[in-house]
């Protein structure tokens, strides 16, 4: 299965690299094209991020372990688009 856009919620400590470093890191992975990082939300030690990535062949577990390997953890994934064409999901209310 080819992974073509993932969506996570990801929890960053305020501390250590910034959000810019971060996609750089991200975008520097195979089969990645892009990444988009906005901040949901923060408090005195953490942020919270939306995550988008999106590629032809995004490896999970190297993104992962690109977080992971930065003090993130990943919180949920909201989002995943595979195959051979992206397909919009219906919009929200």
């Amino acid at each position: 299965m080819s992974i073509r856009r993932i969506v996570l919620d990801v929890l960053k400590p305020i501390k250590g690299s910034t959000i810019v470093d971060l996609a750089g890191k991200i975008t520097e992975l195979e089969g990645v094209d892009g990444v988009n990082i906005s901040v949901t939300d923060m408090d005195v030690e953490t942020m919270g991020l939306m995550v988008v990535i999106e590629g032809p062949n995004i490896n999970f577990e190297e993104v992962k372990k690109a977080l992971e390997e930065d003090g993130c953890a990943i919180h949920s994934i909201d989002e995943v688009a595979a195959g051979n064409k992206l397909v919009e999901g219906r919009k929200g209310k």
